[in-house]
């Protein structure tokens, strides 16, 4: 698929729920949100349906997303079925890691291309200040094993927050000393709450990085599906990495397109605009008319999303699928 820019889209980031079983003070607030009634989400067979028709129009890579996705149940059937699809190389899964131990071994046996775990502290008392719940030895027992299984492509997201985690910065990407995962920092963007908080750019986690290890080699190479650029820390097992959407935009080289979990198709994360192809397959139209209206779609992403004249998106988060 190629856009009205000339962008190949070959990834889609597709959000299986709205729910999640945390309250991250700048994704969701602490009573939550109005959910959506299941009657309004997107069932696994129409999932499936619309992964088959995005397989046919080029997409390759698959990342399941939520809310948090082991919050619906079974969704290990869910990725065994994408993973079956002709023209899908590769099927990852981010989470919060809370609920995800149970799963590994399921996940293994699937053939799960990558898991990213969101981890923003390694003290418990921050972990339920930032979500509210406790958890944080759940999280790290579900990414030991990880490892201990070879799960391949491993990737702990942290996003710094001044008033929570920026000191402990060199003591998470220490992570990627002793096993062979990537850290990857994710600068704080002006969506739902995190509107509130001020963003902690790229520079100065580097210079955090930099006091603490010396140096960070750039590294040449992609090692996702996404926008992340990586260094290496001499002596690390991994790279560490950022996602630096408002300090480096990266639209030129934008690869992706979303699915929410009531099937608005978005064509970009900061717009609301998109199409509903769950009213459509509901509807029955053919194969063809959908394969129609998502590449219609596709010649309305913008070209950056800092000078676009499309209405924001005034969702948080876990509504759009993070």
């Amino acid at each position: 698929m190629i856009d009205g820019f000339n962008r190949t889209i070959d990834y889609i980031r597709l959000s299986v729920t709205d729910r999640c079983n945390l309250r991250c003070r700048y994704c969701m607030p602490p009573d939550g949100i109005s959910c959506l009634p299941m009657r309004e989400i997107l069932t696994y067979e129409e999932i499936e349906h619309l992964c088959r028709i995005f397989a046919d129009l080029g997409i390759r890579k698959v990342k399941i997303t939520g809310g948090e996705p082991f919050v619906r149940k079974n969704i290990c059937h869910l990725i065994r079925r994408i993973k079956q699809i002709p023209g899908i190389d590769s099927v990852t899964l981010t989470t919060n890691g809370t609920l995800a131990l149970q799963h590994l071994e399921e996940l293994k046996a699937i053939g799960i291309d990558g898991i990213n775990f969101s981890l923003d502290t390694l003290k418990p008392a921050v972990f339920h200040q930032i979500t509210g719940e406790s958890g944080l030895e759940d999280v790290l027992a579900a990414i030991n094993k990880a490892v201990s299984l070879q799960i391949p492509n491993i990737k702990i997201n942290c996003v710094p927050v001044r008033d929570f985690n920026l000191s402990e910065i060199p003591d998470i990407a220490a992570l990627a000393e002793d096993y062979p995962i990537h850290v990857r920092f994710i600068e704080m963007m002006p969506i739902g709450l995190g509107k509130d908080f001020q963003m902690i750019s790229e520079a100065e986690v580097c210079h955090l990085l930099k006091d603490t290890y010396g140096s960070l080699e750039p590294i040449d190479g992609i090692f996702g599906n996404g926008p992340a650029h990586y260094y290496h820390i001499p002596g690390f097992k991994g790279h560490i990495g950022f996602i630096s959407a408002m300090s480096h935009m990266f639209c030129d080289g934008c690869n992706r397109i979303r699915l929410t979990t009531d099937g608005q198709l978005k064509t970009c994360l900061f717009y609301e605009n998109g199409i509903d192809l769950k009213s459509l397959i509901r509807n029955n139209c053919s194969d063809e008319e959908l394969r129609q209206q998502v590449c219609l779609a596709l010649q309305s992403k913008p070209q950056h999303h800092e000078i676009s004249s499309l209405p924001p998106e005034l969702r948080g988060m876990s509504q759009i699928g993070g």
